[in-house]
């Protein structure tokens, strides 16, 4: 009975890996659920409540026209958006 020899192989993604970059260390330890709002709390290291600031929302429309419908039709689209 032969056994066979395995050689080891270097991954191939292997050559790619770098060390990972300096730390930072974020505002907030952790992240809950207020359930009255439904949003997200951050607590700190102190284990108080964390401003994470505000954010904006936004919404988008796409609407598509066609020209020339009898022969070759002609495609396009306009875009729209609006950002609070």
């Amino acid at each position: 009975m032969s056994t066979a020899v395995r050689t080891a192989v270097r991954p191939w993604g292997a050559g790619r890996l770098a060390p990972y970059p300096t730390v930072t260390r974020l505002p907030f330890v952790s992240v809950g659920l207020d359930p009255d709002t439904q949003l997200g709390v951050y607590t700190g290291h102190d284990g108080k409540p964390v401003e994470m600031g505000k954010h904006g929302t936004s919404k988008g429309t796409e609407t598509s026209t066609n020209t020339n419908s009898d022969s070759a039709p002609d495609q396009g689209h306009d875009q729209d958006s609006e950002q609070d």
